[in-house]
């Protein structure tokens, strides 16, 4: 099945990714992606779906391309781990986006970057739903 972005969110304060399942009366309904255990999340928490995340390079590069650029350098390994050296993370980022902004995307991006990138690996899919694709089919 191919994961849709736009349904996966990063929550501030909380570790791992969630999927997003329905609208509820003070915030939203997620499962975490990792034990699929639903929780309800206010308002008040600062909600991001990785759709809405870009890099920083020449111009600003979708999370879903990072993702796909990550995965042709890997192949069926994973990224390192967001605990490796901070050379180790720039090296890597260097064959996957080589023409990342070194003043804007910062060590912690790139930790939290492969961390979403490993837990999509595990637990959901590298395939992703063509969000253009969707957004021209919905135009006609």
């Amino acid at each position: 099945m191919k994961t849709d972005l736009s349904k996966i969110l990063a929550i501030s304060g909380q570790s791992g990714l969630y999927l997003y399942i329905s609208q509820a009366r003070n915030g939203a309904i997620v499962e975490a992606l990792s034990d699929k255990k639903r929780s309800s999340v206010s308002l008040s928490s600062k909600i991001t779906s990785l759709a809405d995340i870009s890099i920083y390079t020449d111009e600003e590069v979708k999370l879903q391309e990072v993702f796909v650029n990550m995965h042709e350098v890997l192949g069926d390994a994973d990224a390192p781990s967001s605990k490796a050296s901070a050379d180790e993370l720039k090296a890597f980022f260097e064959k996957a986006l080589p023409a990342y902004d070194r003043d804007r995307f910062y060590v912690s991006h790139m930790k939290k970057v492969v961390d979403w990138y490993n837990n999509l690996k595990k637990y959901a899919s590298l395939d992703f739903v063509d969000l253009d694709a969707e957004t021209e089919e919905a135009a006609e």
